[in-house]
């Protein structure tokens, strides 16, 4: 791209002169043409102008709209038009004149600049609204257009093949050719139709101009066997070059492949390949009876943490995402659906629609937006699947609660459960109890049932607690002489036997 268009071209795609010579409620007529048709020109704005000469006042690429105020001279004025890079002239008649001037009609035709007729019922605001919403209507397919390859491009990047998979994606998206090309010049991979012999050395010599040489340009496009073409530098430090050629390369379609560029520079990083194959390799292991230990070594010293994550914006690319953000490559957006009975979870499968990722203990695990996590403590290999089970539960808490993270905790069997539920039912089961009864009971149950010792804490009699601690039994019907009962009632102060309501 030249920097003239970059210059005078605004942030909208141009529409053609046929589109809008196609609103019927216009009237719009076309005296003189492009021998292309009207198709092939494009109209980037209007401009109405009744100056002798509009050429200062032009930027080029627009529909200059006249009335022939000031029409002295019609083939200098069409001379200046042209010079200026008008796209093509509306002539509105009356007021001032009752048809389009013959010698105006021959100046168009002979300059080929595209001469419409813009008749009396029709105001040139009217003709400029319509090219406004014609190019509103352009720019939002454009921006869908994009948004669909980003997506298409992503989902590419995440098969079992990537870069073939990527560039095939790119290719269909810009309906042409893309190719990866070595350090040496020569085409690693490719995918797309066909270009002619002429492109196809022309887009070898445009990717030679970029590349891993210091201050030299990071991108490059150009022309050659009738096709548009362009070349741009991966990031991935091996001095490999993305060619891309078609027929059209617009803003949009750079930005298209800016996106490939970004995907195919981390899938070709060379340390990305060496841990791919380390990871493999682990996995191939673990799969055919390799002990867990000797698998998690080949990934890297533990001990790890296993994180639970849900949520995400529904895109395909978001677990990816995640993972990019808190830093690892292992990660599992396939987790399995709940138990469809509701049943208890004891492999601590996440909720569908979850990810489970696996990190090194000493990676921080920050809360991430549009994402609810749950954190293991850190574990070795063969602990891996009860850190598991605890990153499930602490998503499942982070979610009662509505936080962003929660860790494990550890601390027994009280920490397994979930806490807002254990102390709604110690309150419950402790609510026939006063407060006396409640100090009584728990100073007995804490001294393992002993009267007296019981007696000297509270500093009352050792019958005084053997009613209390019988009243306490007759309340709450139940057996305290039972280990089952007394264990019971003693967590049931741990964690909600407050003083009674």
């Amino acid at each position: 791209m030249s920097a003239a268009e970059t210059t005078s071209t605004p942030p909208a795609p141009p529409v053609s002169l046929a589109a809008l010579l196609a609103r019927k409620e216009l009237g719009l007529r076309l005296l003189t043409g492009p021998e292309a048709g009207p198709g092939s020109v494009s109209l980037h704005w209007v401009h109405t102008s009744e100056m002798a000469d509009p050429y200062p006042y032009l930027l080029g690429g627009e529909l200059l709209m006249t009335a022939g105020v000031q029409l002295r001279d019609p083939a200098r004025f069409v001379e200046r038009v042209v010079e200026a890079g008008a796209a093509a002239l509306g002539f509105g008649v009356t007021p001032v004149y009752d048809t389009v001037p013959a010698e105006l009609v021959a100046a168009c035709a002979r300059y080929g600049l595209p001469l419409v007729e813009v008749p009396p019922e029709t105001p040139f605001t009217a003709v400029a609204r319509a090219l406004w919403r014609l190019m509103a209507e352009a720019r939002l397919h454009e921006l869908r257009r994009v948004t669909e390859a980003q997506q298409s491009l992503a989902a590419a990047a995440a098969r079992p093949a990537p870069v073939p998979a990527v560039l095939g994606a790119l290719a269909s998206r810009l309906g042409g050719r893309a190719v990866l090309f070595g350090r040496d010049g020569t085409e690693s991979v490719a995918a797309g139709r066909p270009v002619p012999a002429e492109a196809a050395r022309a887009l070898a010599e445009l990717a030679g101009v970029v590349g891993p040489r210091p201050g030299g340009p990071a991108s490059a496009s150009g022309d050659g066997g009738g096709l548009r073409l362009a070349a741009y530098a991966l990031g991935g430090g091996d001095g490999l070059t993305l060619g891309v050629a078609t027929q059209r390369l617009g803003p949009g379609d750079h930005t298209i492949a800016g996106v490939a560029v970004v995907l195919l520079s981390l899938l070709t990083a060379p340390h990305r390949g060496a841990d791919a194959s380390v990871r493999d390799g682990a996995l191939v292991r673990l799969l055919l009876g390799a002990p867990p230990a000797e698998a998690a070594a080949a990934l890297g010293p533990g001990p790890w943490v296993v994180v639970h994550a849900h949520g995400g914006d529904g895109t395909p690319f978001a677990a990816a995402s995640l993972a990019a953000a808190l830093g690892t490559p292992l990660v599992d957006a396939g987790a399995r659906p709940a138990d469809p009975e509701g049943a208890a979870d004891p492999a601590g499968v996440t909720p569908a629609g979850s990810v489970r990722l696996l990190l090194p203990a000493s990676a921080p695990v920050t809360a991430q937006p549009g994402w609810t996590l749950g954190v293991s403590a850190p574990a070795g290999a063969g602990g891996l699947s009860a850190a598991d089970a605890q990153a499930a539960r602490a998503l499942r808490r982070a979610e009662a609660t509505r936080v962003a993270v929660a860790r494990h905790r550890p601390g027994g069997f009280a920490a397994l459960m979930d806490q807002g539920e254990a102390a709604a039912h110690a309150r419950t089961l402790l609510a026939p109890l006063n407060e006396p009864l409640r100090e009584t009971l728990r100073g007995w149950l804490s001294l393992h049932g002993n009267w007296d010792r019981t007696a000297v804490a509270l500093g009352v009699h050792r019958n005084t607690v053997r009613q209390r601690v019988a009243r306490c039994a007759a309340l709450l019907d139940r057996d305290l002489d039972d280990p089952d009962v007394r264990m019971e009632l003693w967590l049931a102060f741990k964690v909600g036997g407050g003083p009674a309501a």
